[in-house]
């Protein structure tokens, strides 16, 4: 089966109950034909691996536009898996939509963010070490979501959004599938609803302020999902019985795919669906959604711990820390309990190819969670290594119309 774009965009995910996985031919015979011997293992046992995995194609016309055709290997909507760091891209993209609609003068993505504590659970954070100028900011946050994956930024930027403005904000744009809930922190289900006032401030002039807010949203939790053989509890005591998960993030796989899209590609999803952000949001975001941490000077990271492969898993994590310097990946990845995904636009300039992956995977062989033995480096980044190269080696060959052009996405990183 095969979906084009549009139609995908429009009610892939108003409604994704399925009766089986999806699984299209032309990824299947491909992956029989050319798969190494651990992607094969894997692929045979989708039960315990839990894998799914889009592959979108993109052929310009000769206007440059692109047109999109989407293939799947075993995806599942009802295949519950954790998102992890994945919600840390609708998060930022929604701090950036509810800043600019504010419309407050002199209120940018620069403009220095102080969180107060208000409840519970919650933290006070007026300055942020990593920022040279020891600032915090909603631009400076995103970019640290974006270079290492940092959790602290996304729990402001969740913070300044709001629980129940990302659910009625996600859900106008036909995401009701999308569940972001949770916190990066040690925080009840009553904590996670409850945030904090913010206030931007200029020259010591506050700009704009916050007032504290809770969610009176009611969530869909008649599903239960329960994962694994045991857990480790908070107190790392074993728990023999599955761990509970009805009551996570949720973000289907084509949620994620269509997102990433929706903010790479704008204008190829519906106007209602597009987040209301500027051109020099979306430059700003294609920067640092592709940027390694080598090449940023603000914040500055030891690359020995976050080396250009560390948040790009397709093609690249567990090849090698290094990445080829005609090749960007525009990405966002989670990895938690076993479970890693990764949605990527990926780029070659010197071949002039472009697609899309996505996809999740789950590798934990001893059934328990939270305990942080996990076959990450094993079996979890050789299945993105070594499918991210069947569908690269297959872009190589295949003959396209016309060549796109991509300097939209060529970036001067120095600058």
């Amino acid at each position: 089966m095969m979906r084009h774009c549009l139609l995908l965009l429009l009610c892939g995910c108003l409604s994704l109950v399925q009766a089986q996985p999806r699984t299209d031919t032309l990824l299947k015979n491909m992956f029989d034909r050319e798969a190494t011997p651990l992607l094969r293992h894997m692929l045979q046992h989708p039960d315990s691996f839990r894998y799914q995995l889009i592959y979108t194609r993109i052929d310009r016309d000769a206007n440059n536009q692109p047109h999109f055709t989407h293939y799947y290997l075993n995806v599942d909507a009802d295949q519950y898996f954790n998102p992890a760091s994945t919600v840390k891209l609708p998060i930022a993209l929604l701090a950036l939509e509810k800043m600019r609609e504010l419309k407050v003068r002199g209120l940018d993505g620069n403009t220095t963010m102080l969180t107060d504590s208000s409840g519970s659970g919650q933290l006070t954070v007026h300055t942020d070490s990593t920022a040279k100028s020891g600032l915090p900011s909603i631009n400076h946050y995103i970019k640290r979501i974006f270079l290492i994956s940092d959790n602290d930024a996304y729990n402001r930027l969740y913070e300044f959004v709001g629980q129940q403005s990302i659910h009625e904000r996600l859900w106008k744009k036909g995401y009701k599938d999308v569940r972001i809930v949770r916190r990066f922190m040690p925080l009840s289900e009553e904590e996670n609803r409850h945030t904090g006032a913010i206030r931007f401030v200029k020259n010591g002039k506050t700009l704009y302020s916050q007032p504290p807010a809770v969610s009176r949203l009611s969530y869909d939790y008649s599903r239960n999902i329960r994962i694994g053989a045991g857990y480790m509890d908070k107190n790392e005591h074993l728990v023999s019985e599955p761990m509970d998960f009805t009551k996570h993030n949720n973000l289907p796989l084509q949620c994620l795919q269509q997102m990433l899209q929706s903010v790479i590609f704008p204008q190829s999803v519906p106007a209602a669906q597009r987040f209301r952000i500027t051109p020099q949001d979306y430059r700003f975001l294609y920067r640092y959604m592709s940027e390694y941490p080598s090449e940023s000077t603000d914040p500055v990271y030891d690359t020995t711990e976050y080396f250009d492969s560390y948040t790009k898993f397709f093609l690249f994590k567990g090849a090698g820390r290094h990445i080829p310097s005609n090749m960007r990946v525009f990405n966002k990845t989670g990895w938690s309990y076993g479970f890693l995904t990764d949605a990527a636009y990926i780029v070659d300039f010197e071949h002039n190819i472009e697609f899309m992956l996505t996809g999740t995977v789950y590798v934990n062989r001893d059934g328990i969670l939270n305990d942080d033995k996990y076959e990450y480096e094993g079996e979890g980044y050789p299945f993105f290594r070594d499918a991210g190269n069947i569908i690269y080696r297959y872009e190589l060959q295949r003959q396209r119309a016309y060549q796109p052009d991509l300097k939209a996405f060529r970036i001067d990183y120095r600058q």
